[in-house]
């Protein structure tokens, strides 16, 4: 009998094994895919819009690219087995709100407490529950009261969670008194919303502007992460041995860490001072060519984009999510008259808005300064319209920009009905009702538009060449155009122009009168 080992039982071993690899490593990934979520329908507090028909908002490359990084629910960023690495991804932090509110703001503290879930969930966490406390005034120590302090250490520990999130800016001292408490990480409501606008900062700007606002918000905060070193301490403090000789490499640290941050907020601010004349010669091109400006404002996710989309097909990135566009846009559109102007899409705005982010992006909201007109979007599906209307009026009085003319429209009034309808229309009797999804009052929209915008006052006749149709599309395109005839000798044009229009055309005027009525 034969008994030479052809070695084919082996080969057979090893590609079982192989195989049995290549099914785990496959059936794991099929779990994690059907475990793939993005944020639920209310994540930003409105309903999921599906995309129009005609595909206003354009190709959404952008929105592709930001959900293919997105956090998967239910997973462990530890690996079962080395031939899974390519699959592991992040793990959701699992978070607990905690908020404040005096007698009879309950109402107020609720809505507040929903759009922090809302910015929670957009920075790639999941909302377990949350905890109210009516006090006159947060506690110094611990925010929370130290019995409900306890309950919400009770509450973390039964539910697991690994985060709390208050609803408003913690000092550093009341946060680590917080996490001396509850065993977990503590973070702020400002912390939130600056890890957001790290996530989707796009541009060198906008970027650079997030992370002069992150050290500005660290920089204070440093104090105290050195406890397991030695920590500074002067003459005879806190007994025996704790006085002379308590210095060590803790302070040193702490030091360094500060001189690194300010130079580093130096160089971020001398960057976005170079980037300032590229944006000021933009501007200064559109001023020389008399383009009127208008800047879309409004609270975050109340549809800005989408509107722009709707208007210019710009294909501006559009989700149902807080902050999601953080770089201004501009686009070029016409009235139906045939004048130029632009609409510049700007950063949304939010209640508790941290002071550092207003002054990081003023140098984009100074889009909204120079504005002839703002286009004031405001979400009728809101359950707190009036704040996010007050909200959006304060940021723009802080930047100047209070004596622009402003017309409110009433974004996604395919979800508001007759009665809510009312009630917005009490709250701004001359606003506009828009559905940047349907296209409901998009044609009313852009008439108002044309109406708001400065028309140019000086009255002229003449009478241009056929040789010069450069200067009649200029008229067309500058000025507003009343009357326009052909002669023998050339184009009859009666316009409203400016004066540099005017200029252009002294050799050709027949009469010229004074400022229009």
């Amino acid at each position: 009998m034969d008994t030479t080992d052809t070695g084919l039982p082996e080969r057979d071993d090893a590609q079982t094994n192989t195989d049995d690899v290549v099914a785990r490593v496959l059936a794991a990934a099929d779990r994690r895919s059907a475990d793939y979520a993005l944020f639920p329908a209310t994540a930003a507090g409105a309903a999921p819009q599906p995309a129009p028909a005609d595909n206003a908002d354009g190709e959404q490359l952008d929105l592709e690219e930001r959900q293919a990084l997105r956090r998967v629910s239910g997973l462990s960023t530890e690996l079962e087995d080395v031939t899974e690495v390519e699959y592991r991804q992040l793990r959701l932090e699992r978070v607990v709100l905690i908020g404040v509110h005096p007698q009879g703001g309950l109402p107020d503290a609720e809505n507040s407490m929903r759009e922090l879930s809302a910015l929670a969930e957009t920075a790639g966490a999941v909302v377990l529950d949350g905890l109210l406390q009516k006090r006159a005034t947060p506690d110094p120590s611990t925010y929370l009261g130290s019995g409900k302090a306890i309950e919400l250490r009770d509450r973390v520990r039964a539910l697991g969670a690994d985060t709390v999130v208050a609803d408003t800016e913690l000092a550093p001292s009341q946060r680590r008194a917080l996490e001396d408490v509850v065993g977990v990480k503590v973070i702020d409501r400002t912390a939130v919303i600056l890890d957001i606008f790290s996530q989707h900062a796009k541009s060198r700007e906008g970027k650079a502007q997030v992370e002069l606002a992150q050290l500005e918000y660290l920089l204070p905060r440093l104090r105290g992460w050195g406890d397991s070193m030695s920590r500074q301490a002067g003459g005879q403090v806190g007994g025996a041995g704790a006085g002379m000789g308590s210095r060590g490499p803790g302070e040193t640290k702490i030091e360094l860490d500060r001189r690194r941050i300010h130079s580093r907020m130096a160089r971020l601010r001398k960057q976005i001072k170079d980037m300032k004349p590229a944006r000021e010669a933009k501007r200064a091109n559109r001023r020389r060519n008399a383009v009127p400006s208008v800047a879309i404002v409004g609270y975050t996710n109340a549809g800005k984009s989408s509107l722009l989309n709707r208007i210019t097909r710009a294909g501006v990135l559009v989700e149902n999510a807080l902050f999601a566009t953080l770089d201004a846009t501009v686009r070029r559109y016409e009235t139906q008259d045939g004048r130029l102007f632009t609409l510049t899409d700007t950063v949304g705005f939010v209640r508790n808005l941290p002071h550092q982010l207003v002054e990081a992006f003023r140098s984009t909201l100074e889009e909204t300064a120079d504005a002839d007109v703002l286009l004031h979007v405001v979400d009728a599906s809101h359950p707190d319209p009036a704040a996010q209307l007050t909200t959006v009026r304060n940021v723009i009085g802080e930047v100047g920009a209070r004596g622009i003319p402003e017309l409110v429209v009433f974004n996604k009034a395919d979800l508001a009905g007759p009665d809510e309808r009312l009630v917005l229309r009490g709250l701004e009797p001359d606003s506009i009702f828009v559905s940047a999804r349907t296209g409901e009052g998009m044609e009313e929209l852009l008439a108002r538009l044309s109406d708001l915008l400065p028309t140019p006052q000086l009255d002229v006749d003449a009478v241009i060449p056929y040789d010069r149709g450069d200067l009649v599309a200029v008229l067309h395109e500058r000025g507003k155009v009343l009357e326009l005839g052909y002669e023998e000798t050339g184009t009859r044009v009666h316009a409203l122009v400016g004066p540099e229009e005017r200029a252009l055309l002294a050799p050709y005027l027949v009469a010229s009168g004074g400022i229009a009525s």
